[in-house]
């Protein structure tokens, strides 16, 4: 397709999608059909391995090694539900320009100029092998294997040659390194999800999203799967498609403080609520239905049979039990402190005052009567599916807002049943497959994935009780008590492999910049990538890694890919560019070097790794046909299976809980939280913060309710995912960044009162940088809100000038130059979308 074309097709998917702002006819709409093939193409199938949730098959087109064009998934009858077509988005569709990128890493270099100003000079791989191997084993051997730290990175999901898998394998080998545990999008849900329902992967063990079928009300939290699951066989997709099949007369009712490309006439109301501020509404609409009686006659009886914690008659006989048991949460609970009498302002919250739909209109911005209206239409539905996106767990308060809404739909008593959602984010069909073991970690400690920038600083400090340190064999509950656990060192070594977290993803950027610039704390950065990304200009030897289209792998669907699970036998024809080498290659030379070679590749390459995974894969998948080997199943590029059955959540702990206990303490829904209690007993709880049993509105610093920053800064200011990047991916591809515009989107009461005009130049600031960016005026931001989309790739102003912040201006768009290092309470999390700013012309 030409590009201009292309760039015309966009527009014409931006008009379809958006409710304002787009004009055209169709003839602007047309797209050229593609040219026939050439006689003398190779076609090869891969796939698009970025953090969308969806690795979409991607059919390459390559003359002599080098692509000619991309094309996606239209290989089937595009029948829904049966084989419908994998269609990538306009990202997996510009994987040629990206491959291609002019920033491209082609040859290994070492730093030459102060981390961050990207100057290196190149070198041999075999000197990247030799000084990589020597470093590794002189720091293990000074400062012991926790001062290396392998960090967060997740843009290439590859199923043999993932980060994880080679550089975990040669670490290992090596004595082991310091691990982290959680991620940066989901931190506070799984923090939530333990507390409640005790697994951290119950987030995304919701019901599915074909259950929608089967409800008469849907109510989204910051619920978006339509920009963010963009795949033609992605949530986005089943969540229209559930609706469409909706005979139900379902209303839709949508919380979120920006108007979303899932909404576009699909919803009955949107609530345009304040950022951070979900549980207050929540918590009112709770209280019309326990202050009518409703939870009394309809929903008490399922409270006392599953849950812990409604009233003080429930953890009265929970501490009874539990000091029978000499358990050590008994100690820590207190009966007092229940969910009903928090919602009614009764006993001990006498004080505090009654939850009412009046209490949180003044903090998230809706109606009382709006409130009422949503909270009666809840307590009339038959099958009520809420759930809450990953977004509202991106707040100081995150988890608690998370809690809030699966309250919500424990309060109805129907968790368990067709049509019912537990308030987590829907489960998905997937497609197993095999990979290459890492090995054993000898180090026995992780991490926050958010606090390793800290622990370059005060690692040794870290403790279970202060900063969240769990023993590794901890696994994916609360049950362990890792309060003992203890990090000995602080981080001397970085391995930076597949990801942008080193400073771009990051909170804080200019903080973040200024303790890796400090190369006396932090000794050598690591980094493998495709391109020089802000991260990779921090590197002290950087090594250029094979883009997916040019490798051999097995992908599978990912995590979010909805009903229809797929894997990708990825082939390639393509030569890699410059002197880049796969993950796999990179970790074999640097073995090698350390004198593991043999024990690291264990005899095989890269492609007879390959056939060693997929003949495991095929065994794993007997329900589908599949070729004898490797090469044939290469030739036919995917295989797809549909989800068998409708996935209820819960719904064997509700017909049995005695058989199918939550992992929780009690083994049943924990309203109120004995581990969190346990934590609020024994954890060094710094001011400010707030560590509760039960699911509360809580107010934070920079949040709404933050009067003091609001003098300086009276924006409050929040993150989204864009459709034309995928976190940080892609940002780097100009015809995505014409389809899709970077831009601060602000209410038009907001810039009229600044006396701004659409589309001009502003600078958005705090304490922590300035950014400089053009400004969308539009309605579909709430009010004293301004939202710029994550990922824009942190570009500190080569001419050096400063912005209001009394900081040089980053005039790449990245909004953690503005988002504050503040670990959250009980997990030390992500809170990137809590922050105060302000706006003016540039």
């Amino acid at each position: 397709m030409e590009r201009r074309s292309f760039l015309k097709a966009s527009a014409a998917l931006s008009c379809a999608a958006t409710v304002v702002g787009c004009k055209t006819s169709s003839d602007e709409a047309n797209v050229n059909p593609p040219e026939p093939p050439v006689a003398d193409e190779v076609i090869n199938w891969s796939a698009c391995l970025v953090n969308c949730g969806s690795n979409c098959p991607i059919k390459v087109f390559s003359r002599d090694g080098v692509i000619t064009r991309i094309e996606t998934d239209h290989e089937t009858t595009d029948e829904y539900g049966v084989n419908h077509q994998i269609r990538a988005c306009a990202r997996g569709r510009s994987l040629k320009q990206r491959t291609y990128a002019p920033d491209r890493l082609t040859t290994p270099m070492k730093r030459v100029g102060k981390r961050g100003e990207g100057k290196f000079v190149p070198i041999t791989w075999d000197q990247a092998y030799s000084e990589i191997a020597a470093k590794l084993q002189s720091v293990a051997q000074e400062y012991g294997n926790e001062s290396i730290y392998f960090n967060y990175g997740t843009g290439a999901y590859y199923g043999f040659a993932s980060n994880t898998a080679t550089w975990g394998r040669l670490l290992n080998l090596n004595g082991g390194f310091l691990n982290h545990h959680w991620d940066y999008s989901w931190a506070q849900v799984y923090s939530a999800c333990m507390a409640t329902y005790g697994d951290q992967w119950d987030s995304i063990g919701g019901s599915s999203l074909s259950e929608i079928e089967n409800s008469d009300l849907f109510v989204g939290f910051g619920y978006n799967p339509n920009e963010i699951r963009q795949s033609g066989s992605g949530e986005g997709y089943d969540f229209i498609k559930a609706l469409e099949a909706n005979t139900n007369n379902i209303e839709v009712y949508m919380i979120d403080p920006k108007y979303t490309d899932s909404m576009r006439g699909n919803e009955n109301k949107w609530l345009a609520i304040r950022p951070g501020t979900d549980a207050a509404i929540i918590e009112a609409i709770i209280y019309q239905m326990i202050n009518s009686g409703w939870v009394d006659t309809n929903a008490k009886s399922f409270l006392d049979k599953y849950c812990v914690g409604y009233d003080q008659a429930s953890l009265e006989a929970t501490k009874a039990d539990l000091e029978a048991k000499g358990d050590r949460h008994a100690a820590h609970i207190d009966v007092t402190d229940n969910y009903h009498d928090y919602i009614l302002g009764l006993g001990k919250y006498q004080t505090q005052g009654a939850r009412t739909p009046e209490w949180a209109e003044s903090i998230c911005g809706i109606t009382a009567d709006d409130i009422r209206e949503l909270a009666d239409k809840i307590m009339a539905a038959k099958a009520p599916y809420i759930i809450v996106g990953g977004g509202v767990s991106r707040h100081s308060n995150g988890d608690q807002n998370t809690r809030a809404a699966y309250m919500l739909a424990i309060m109805t008593g129907k968790i368990g049943t067709a049509g019912v959602n537990t308030g987590a984010m829907n489960s998905s069909y997937s497609f197993p497959i095999s990979g290459m073991s890492a090995g054993s970690n000898p180090v026995d400690v992780t991490i926050p994935v958010f606090s390793w920038s800290d622990a370059i600083v005060r690692g040794e400090e870290f403790t279970g009780t202060t900063d969240g340190v769990r023993f590794a064999t901890s696994g994916t509950n609360e049950l362990a008590d890792n309060n003992e656990a203890k990090l000995n060192s602080n981080i001397k070594v970085i391995i930076n492999a597949s990801g942008n977290a080193l400073i771009n993803q990051h909170s804080d950027s200019n903080g973040t910049a200024a303790i890796l610039q400090d190369d006396t704390m932090c000794e050598m950065i690591i980094v493998t990538d495709c391109w020089m990304t802000p991260s990779a200009k921090f590197a002290d030897i950087l090594l250029p890694d094979t883009t997916w289209l040019e490798s051999e792998d097995v992908a599978n669907d990912s995590y979010a890919s909805g009903q229809m699970a797929y894997a990708t036998m990825m082939s390639t024809s393509l030569t890699p560019v410059g002197d880049s080498k796969s993950m796999y290659d990179i970790c074999a030379g640097i073995a090698e070097k350390m004198g593991k070679g043999g024990e690291y590749t264990e005899g095989r390459t890269g492609r007879e790794w390959c056939e060693k995974i997929y003949d495991e894969t095929k065994a794993a998948n007997s329900d589908i046909s599949m070729p004898a080997t490797y090469s044939e199943a290469q030739e036919v590029g995917v295989f797809r299976k549909y989800a068998p059955t409708s996935n209820v959540a819960l719904q064997g702990f509700v017909a049995d809980p005695v058989a199918n206990p939550r992992p929780t303490v009690t083994g049943k829904i924990e309203i109120y939280s004995l581990s969190n209690a346990y934590k609020a007993g024994t954890w060094t709880i710094k001011e400010g913060e707030t560590i509760s049993p039960l699911p509360k509105y809580v107010v934070t610093a920079e949040g709404f309710e933050d009067n003091e920053s609001a003098k300086s800064y009276p924006l409050q200011l929040c993150g989204f995912h864009t459709k034309g990047r995928t976190h940080s991916s892609y940002h780097n591809v100009p015809w995505l960044r014409e389809a899709v515009e970077d831009a601060v989107w602000m209410n038009p009461v907001d810039a009229n009162a600044r006396g701004l005009n659409q589309g001009e130049l502003i600078h958005l600031y705090n304490d922590r940088g300035t950014v400089e960016l053009p400004v969308r005026i539009t309605s579909r931001v709430t009010p004293g809100v301004a939202m710029l989309g994550q990922g824009g790739w942190y570009t500190p102003d080569p001419d050096g000038r400063v912005g209001p912040s009394g900081h040089v201006i980053d005039i790449g768009g990245c909004i953690n130059t503005l988002t504050k290092y503040a670990p959250t309470p009980v997990v030390k999390g992500n809170p990137q979308h809590t922050n105060r700013a302000q706006v003016a012309k540039a």
